[in-house]
């Protein structure tokens, strides 16, 4: 979601002086786009941005190693179903 950001880590909360990347040529570039997925919440935090354009949004679980509380299989459950939602 960010064309740039600061940040030292990997975590998600040390991100600082995020930029996002620029939606709206996104959304003319890909004009039969159908659905934008977040992978995890730092990717969500952008949501009301996507829903600005007119375009389905979701949040999904992220794939990331760092979310132990969900297992392979559900998070891939989870991301297959919104695909197929979407038509995809």
């Amino acid at each position: 979601m960010y064309a740039s950001c600061r940040r030292e880590g990997s975590l998600d909360q040390a991100i600082e002086d995020a930029e996002l990347n620029d939606l709206a040529s996104l959304r003319r570039r890909a004009p039969d786009l159908r659905l934008v997925t977040h992978n995890g919440g730092e990717s969500a935090r952008a949501m009301r941005h996507i829903r600005a354009l007119g375009l389905p949004v979701q949040r999904l679980p992220s794939s990331s190693p760092a979310n132990a509380s969900w297992s392979f299989e559900r998070k891939l459950d989870a991301w297959r179903a919104a695909f197929q939602a979407a038509g995809l």
